[in-house]
């Protein structure tokens, strides 16, 4: 009983289906999965197998096949076969190789002359007698037949460091046809055409490298066809070439306007709306911030990225310095923004001393002004002197300061003003002068009161100008002041001030 029972086992399993998950027992398949060649090249595919086998159950011979995923064993001819009753199949029986005897477990594949018709999917198969019969399928053969050869570069190409590149034919077999290799591309113009006839390539790549193609082609002897493949060169490299834009319009509705492309000095009115825009040229892009003066002394950027806008200059606004990094480095370019603006006059101021009458006058503007006096019809400047008067002038940064000594020809039709005038505008004061030594200012424009202030309230006395018919009933007007002690400061204030009829107030001393 026990014995049948044991047959009986022995027979249902042997009538168990190949493939089922009872027969995989034991069955295991080494393979290189995924395999290139070139076309009319040879590869070898390494594989080895083991299957559940004792010489108690049969001696029978082991066949072993190779066929394509899509075939059917029962009616189909393998592409590979140890076995003459069932050969391979015409197209593939000369190419398609097994190497070594199957009793060592081999079923290793050499394929020579490949061909654009054997890409695809392939399985193996083991049979040995009625007790095995086995396909495995889990794991296939996946075969790749290009025209092209294979590029190898390293994951990361960085400017400045050696590289080594290599070129080959996917497939290599023992005695195969020689090949020769080229190489093209713009990343190669310092090597030397001995170097450009190897399969490996040893090159120093630089930033302008990155983005351009790079070719290796490949001709194999008795073929006139040659065979090629281009990559694209990704180099990374430092941030370099920074440069700064300049626009202007940046808060009407009109598009911002290009002012300039610098980082030279660029002289800007005061007031004015800019945007300064910072770009690099790197890879990977870099991250831009900008810095008031030096980013060595300021840690914290101002702007976090390449756009710095700047609502209204101010007076001085001075250095801005944009800072651009990324992994493989940084750099920093400056751009000094010197500010213009128009000249701020500051006087005339005048006295009587000794000698006679004594004036300065002082502006402020950028660039320097220039500063003169308007005697009369004569016009005085620079450093002059003769018998009736003495003119200085001295500049130092934005200011520009003159003086003027009257000694001669003071009457009271006489008319001085002072004028400080840059590329941006102009200003003037003029300078009445009164008999009784009495010295008026009229200013063209409604400043200056407050330095009226600087004297005692009780000596300044505020007259209606409508009440004067001319500035000779002023000194008339002194005259009834005697009880006043001097100085004396005397407000002609019109019932409106405008530019044509100025405020206007005299000094008696």
């Amino acid at each position: 009983f026990s014995w049948r029972w044991e047959g009986l086992q022995l027979q249902l399993r042997l009538c168990v289906p190949p493939g089922s998950l009872q027969e995989k027992s034991g069955y295991e398949l080494r393979l290189k999965e995924s395999v290139r060649v070139q076309k009319g090249l040879c590869v070898h595919v390494p594989c080895s197998f083991s299957y559940p086998w004792t010489s108690w159950y049969s001696s029978a011979v082991l066949y072993i096949y190779w066929y394509r995923s899509r075939d059917n064993i029962q009616r189909d001819y393998p592409v590979a076969s140890n076995n003459p009753h069932k050969p391979a199949r015409t197209e593939t029986a000369n190419r398609f190789r097994l190497l070594e005897d199957p009793t060592t477990n081999s079923c290793s594949l050499n394929i020579s002359n490949a061909k654009r018709s054997d890409t695809g999917s392939y399985f193996f198969r083991v049979e040995r007698g009625y007790d095995v019969k086995y396909s495995y399928t889990d794991k296939k053969l996946h075969l790749q037949v290009t025209e092209e050869p294979d590029i190898h570069v390293p994951e990361r190409l960085e400017s400045g460091r050696p590289t080594r590149v290599t070129c080959n034919l996917p497939g290599s077999c023992e005695g195969g046809r020689p090949l020769t290799f080229s190489w093209v591309g713009a990343a190669l113009d310092s090597l030397s055409p001995q170097a450009l006839r190897s399969s490996v390539l040893n090159l120093t790549l630089r930033p302008q490298d990155h983005g351009t193609n790079l070719t290796c082609q490949v001709k194999q002897e008795g073929y006139t066809v040659i065979t090629e493949r281009t990559i694209l060169l990704n180099v990374s490299y430092a941030p370099r070439n920074l440069t700064i834009r300049i626009f202007r319009n940046v808060t009407g509705r009109k598009k911002p306007r290009l002012i300039l492309q610098t980082t030279s000095p660029l002289p800007i009115l005061e007031g004015q709306a800019l945007w300064l825009l910072c770009a690099a040229d790197s890879n990977p892009p870099a991250e831009l911030s900008w810095f008031r003066g030096s980013p060595a002394l300021n840690t914290t950027p101002i702007s976090s990225t390449g756009i710095l806008e700047l609502r209204q200059v101010g007076s001085e606004e001075g250095e801005f310095t944009c800072h651009a990094w990324n992994l493989l480095g940084s750099q920093y370019v400056s751009l000094s923004l010197p500010v213009h603006y128009p000249p701020q006059l500051l006087g005339p101021s005048c006295s009587w001393e000794e000698e006679g009458l004594h004036c300065s006058c002082s502006s402020r503007a950028q660039p320097a002004p220039s500063v003169r006096w308007q005697l009369g019809e004569r016009l005085l400047e620079g450093n002059f002197s003769n018998t009736s008067f003495k003119v200085t002038f001295n500049s130092e940064g934005p200011w520009a300061n003159s003086s003027l000594s009257l000694s001669e020809g003071l009457s009271s039709s006489l008319r001085l003003s002072c004028e400080a005038g840059n590329v941006h505008g102009a200003q003037s004061a003029t300078v009445l002068l009164l008999p009784g030594q009495g010295v008026c200012w009229g200013l063209r424009r409604w400043v200056g009161v407050t330095a009226l202030l600087r004297y005692n309230p009780h000596m300044v006395k505020v007259y209606n100008s409508t009440a004067f018919s001319s500035f000779s009933q002023v000194a008339k007007m002194k005259k009834k002041q005697r009880e006043v002690p001097r100085p004396l400061i005397v407000i002609l204030s019109p019932s409106s001030p405008s530019p044509r009829q100025p405020l206007v107030y005299c000094l008696f001393l």
